[in-house]
């Protein structure tokens, strides 16, 4: 399994809009998406904090492959939201460390 960490900065007064923007737009496009296995997104009760998103995928390949051909449409649906561009890492997920997680997305 592979994640995408993202972090957005949303200008304050479009937080609300920016998050629904996520869940009607751009969560069905990942949707769409070979290997994609979930989303987890992270807001914080501090309204000047940043939102991270983690993106799990089935291998690496399927990130790098959103990445190179979808990202930058998704990036431009959320840059009205945004006060500073979207930042990104990658990882390798440990599927060891918690094996049940892993069975329930598979399943």
């Amino acid at each position: 399994m592979f994640a995408r960490i993202v972090e957005f900065f949303p200008k304050a007064e479009k937080k609300e809009e920016f998050l629904k923007v996520i869940r009607v737009d751009v969560l069905p496009i990942l949707k769409k998406q070979p290997g994609f296995l979930e989303l987890l997104p992270f807001v914080p009760e501090n309204e000047n904090e940043k939102i991270v998103g983690i993106t799990l995928w089935a291998e690496k390949r399927d990130a790098e492959r959103y990445v190179r051909e979808v990202f930058p449409k998704v990036s431009d649906i959320l840059r009205p939201y945004l006060l500073s561009p979207i930042t990104s890492k990658h990882y390798k997920v440990e599927t060891s460390v918690c094996p049940h997680f892993m069975e329930s997305l598979t399943a």
